[in-house]
């Protein structure tokens, strides 16, 4: 007798698989880097996994003057030089079927009316049933301009029930950071998309939660009974998370010049790599669920009294970098030489929390640093040592869980052990976790998990606004603290690790940064 079919699961098949159902992707700034280095190749790899469905679109909106070929020759070359997947003729077919064109500005009726007649065609011809996703690849002066002409023009609109299927076509945004630049920008930015899409329907892109690495500090956290008994003030020393690039502004002086190191990276991924670290564990892994803990440990920091003492900020100098000859901030093409954004900056935090009483925070942001990489370090408290304390005045003893989210993604614990020989000499050593030998399947990019997640309208890693403004509360008095400041930021030497300031602020708390 054959089992009796389940139809709630069968139903949802498509959903268990993570494919994609019907709809069409509109990328506002196409031409973009963004778009062309990581999201349309995205996409593809998508499509190669078998991920997106037939009955898919993506339409091009931008000024450039193409028609629908033109830009399918162009993203053909971008998903060959980018995609992470390899280039096979069928999907691509298949995929690049579905994609069209949109010439206009952001504030060109014209162009909205023309997106509404090829939303329709990709609707009759490839069955898009209706769902739309609006990815703002653009400036978020622009995001005014669009929202308002896609409410105007109907075409995010929620859209009425079908009487086939009983479901109603999705509107989606999407919209990368920033989001402001500082809490009131914030504020105005969100009651700008709010007033045209629903909360639900907002997708905030910090491309950092789409990372395998960072979704693995929840496994390794809550799957592991090894780890949490000690994720407290009671064993944790400190918490050191740094982002580091060994790379300079090269030609974004136009974006970068007035935001700085803080505003790019701390305020967002910095702050939700802080929330992952710190936050008590979530009833289950529903968005509600995982935002609520987020925002309470967000809620639960402090800022500084004394902000003097608890940030430190630079401006890589020129010099020698790997050999080669390299050019400064101030005399990079396009900025103001007596520019004071910083290329570096570096924060002390606390969290007022039972579990955290007492525990540093130290984050760390830079360019021209002596290598690219992004780690969460969890360093413990130092062993009392009453068996070795005549171990030839060795430092060794403070364990820690550094957790690399890139390049190398994986994980390393930090023990001491005894060095081969006849004499009780303790080291310390490190045990290596590395995805890339750990697993035979090589981790997809974070923007195929977000786009996926984005079409599937499951938001757990997308931050809402109530993460963003606790952001901008914790960044702001840092910010205004150093438009209060007269003098430039520090320089420091390329290839090193920050100006002189930024160890100050460790070496008053008796500690040090890691050399990553």
């Amino acid at each position: 007798m054959l089992p009796t079919p389940n139809p709630l699961r069968e139903k949802d098949d498509r959903r268990l698989k993570r494919i994609s159902g019907p709809g069409t992707l509109i990328f506002f700034g196409v031409t973009g880097d963004l778009a062309r280095k990581k999201l349309l190749p995205a996409v593809y790899d998508l499509a190669h996994r078998g991920l997106l469905p037939t009955s898919f679109g993506v339409i091009g909106f931008g000024r450039r003057d193409w028609s629908h070929e033109e830009f399918v020759a162009e993203a053909r070359t971008w998903v060959e030089e980018r995609a992470r997947t390899p280039f096979d003729e069928d999907v691509w077919n298949q995929l690049a079927g579905g994609f069209r064109f949109v010439t206009g500005g952001f504030d060109d009726d014209d162009a909205y009316e023309r997106l509404g007649e090829v939303l329709q065609e990709l609707d009759d011809t490839r069955g898009t049933g209706g769902n739309r996703a609006f990815y703002l690849s653009i400036p978020p002066k622009a995001f005014e301009a669009v929202c308002g002409k896609l409410s105007e023009h109907g075409l995010a609109d929620q859209a009425w029930e079908d009487p086939e299927t009983g479901q109603q076509p999705w509107r989606r945004v999407v919209i990368e950071k920033p989001f402001g630049h500082d809490l009131l920008s914030a504020r105005e930015l969100n009651d700008v998309v709010e007033s045209v899409f629903r909360p639900d329907d907002v997708f905030r892109i910090d491309h950092y939660l789409g990372k395998e690495t960072v979704q693995n500090l929840l496994a390794l956290r809550f799957a592991n009974r090894l780890f949490e008994p000690l994720w407290n003030a009671q064993h944790v020393d400190h918490v050191q998370i740094t982002m580091a690039e060994d790379i300079g502004i090269g030609g974004r002086a136009g974006y970068y010049d007035g935001v700085g190191a803080a505003r790019d990276v701390i305020q967002n991924h910095l702050l939700q790599l802080l929330a992952l670290t710190a936050m008590e564990e979530p009833v289950g892994f529903t968005a509600d669920d995982l935002r609520a803990e987020k925002e309470k440990v967000l809620s639960a920091v402090k800022v500084p009294a004394h902000i003097a003492s608890a940030c430190a900020r630079g401006q890589y100098a020129g010099g020698w970098q790997g050999g080669e000859k390299v050019t400064g901030y101030l005399e990079e093409e396009g900025f103001d030489p007596h520019s004071t954004t910083e290329t570096f900056a570096a924060i002390r935090l606390e969290i007022a929390t039972r579990r955290w009483d007492g525990v540093p925070f130290y984050l760390r942001a830079g360019k021209r640093l002596g290598r690219r990489v992004t780690e969460i370090a969890v360093v413990f408290k130092k062993a009392p040592n009453l068996l070795f304390h005549d171990n030839s005045g060795a430092d060794f003893g403070q364990n820690a869980v550094v957790i690399r989210v890139q390049p190398d993604e994986g994980a390393t614990l930090r023990i001491a052990s005894k060095v081969p020989g006849t004499q009780m000499e303790v080291r310390d050593v490190t045990m290596d976790f590395s995805y890339g030998s750990s697993f035979t399947e090589s981790s997809p990019e974070a923007y195929e998990r977000l786009i996926l997640d984005v079409l599937l309208g499951e938001p757990p890693l997308f931050p809402r606004h109530a993460e963003v403004e606790q952001s901008w509360r914790i960044l702001d008095p840092f910010e205004e603290y150093w438009a209060s400041l007269t003098e430039q930021p520090e320089p420091y030497a390329p290839g090193s690790w920050g100006p002189d300031s930024a160890h100050l602020l460790l070496a008053k708390d008796g500690r040090t940064w890691r050399r990553p």
